[in-house]
């Protein structure tokens, strides 16, 4: 045998070795990493204002609620989404400029609700009862309305909460520093 010609092979082999670890390496490399889990803080509620629903008929009070105040358009896209809970006392109430048709729907949103359509003179106009949670199916007022109202699931029923009862709601003053 020529010595060139095995010296040559011998070379080449060593190389084809050589290129086959670079590659194995490098495939293992490129396995995903393991997804780390991102902590975020739960969202917790803060009290921005007392609201209270009356009875139409009698004007007597039903039930007292601790809100939290959505009006921007960032707090009316999100909500109570992503909330892992929501005490029974506590709701969240929609402020909109004008009188329309709103509609809401429950992606993203992880807790059963009551949500209560309220007219400009804070009267209940309809309601629609125990939305289930990451439901995108829209929920419409089905008359044009001005505020909303999210309750746990339930509360409507709980309360006998009609159309007609009307609401009162206070801001708490903001502490500024």
């Amino acid at each position: 045998m020529n010595f060139q010609l095995v010296y040559g092979k011998m070379k080449m082999l060593k190389l084809i070795g050589i290129w086959l670890v670079i590659a194995l390496l490098t495939l293992s490399g490129c396995k995903e990493d393991e997804k780390k889990a991102v902590k975020t803080e739960p969202i917790t509620f803060t009290k921005e204002g007392e609201l209270t629903i009356f009875r139409q008929q009698s004007d007597s009070v039903i039930v007292k609620y601790n809100i939290e105040i959505a009006e921007s358009d960032y707090e009316t896209q999100t909500g109570l989404m992503y909330r892992e809970s929501m005490e029974l006392n506590q709701g969240m109430l929609f402020i909109f400029p004008d009188v329309v048709f709103h509609s809401f729907y429950m992606k993203n949103t992880k807790i059963p609700l009551d949500l209560i359509f309220i007219d400009e003179e804070l009267k209940i106009a309809s309601y629609k009862e125990n939305a289930q949670p990451m439901d995108e199916t829209g929920l419409s007022s089905e008359v044009p309305v001005q505020y909303v109202l999210e309750l746990n699931a339930g509360q409507r029923k709980q309360y006998a909460l009609e159309v007609g009862d009307r609401i009162e709601y206070i801001r708490m003053q903001k502490v500024t520093k």
